[in-house]
């Protein structure tokens, strides 16, 4: 019996393996795999990161070395008792992991299933972050939350949260000009409606470069 159950359970696990790749579009290549349940039905649910594979989207810098410039996207999927089905796909909604990141190193993107959303998160290290919450609406995921902070160091100059639920954004500039650590942050708030006829949905946005909510 046990042999028997772990026959079929290798066989599931090289299935699922071999179906996330069926999944990924010609010239791209599965660059991270998150899981985690997206419709809270118990079951594990699995993102892909994919990355482009264009050879000439790989130039050399200014120190002649190879920088890899194409873009990523996400696939989503669901789990249907052991078998995957898609439900949403975006394949260059992000920019690639070596672009030009100022006078910082560029925004770092990690993906979580947080509390049955998907979380995309941009870390700019010491400058701050902004945080994009989905959360499945029929076939597609739908941006329903935004935070963003900007930070010098440890100290939080701004931070905003909007809640496109509710239609709502808070707001809170510090004012306290003399902080240099954190904690010495003295915050005034406000709090603004928000202007949206219908929720934007994750397959919908070409460049998460250019959704600005800060204004």
């Amino acid at each position: 019996m046990l042999t028997v159950i772990l026959f079929l359970t290798t066989a599931i696990l090289g299935q699922t393996k071999q179906e996330l790749t069926n999944f990924v579009p010609k010239g791209f290549v599965i660059s991270e795999k998150i899981t985690g349940d997206l419709n809270k039905d118990g079951l594990t649910d699995c993102v892909l990161i994919i990355k482009g594979t264009d050879k000439k989207k790989i130039i050399k810098d200014e120190d002649s070395e190879e920088v890899d410039l194409n873009r990523r996207g996400i696939i989503i999927l669901l789990n249907k008792n052991n078998h995957y089905e898609l439900t949403t796909k975006n394949y260059n909604c992000f920019s690639s992991a070596n672009e030009d990141g100022g006078v910082y190193f560029a925004p770092e993107l990690s993906i979580d299933i947080i509390k049955g959303n998907l979380s995309i998160h941009y870390g700019q290290g010491r400058y701050g972050f902004c945080r994009y919450t989905f959360r499945l609406h029929d076939s597609d995921f739908e941006l329903i939350g935004y935070d963003s902070s900007d930070d010098s160091g440890p100290v939080v100059n701004r931070e905003i949260s909007i809640n496109f639920l509710t239609k709502k954004k808070q707001i809170k500039e510090n004012t306290n000009e003399n902080a240099t650590e954190e904690g010495e942050e003295v915050f005034k708030e406000a709090w603004e409606k928000v202007q949206i006829d219908k929720l934007i949905k994750l397959s919908d946005i070409k460049d998460f470069d250019k959704l600005d909510f800060n204004n």
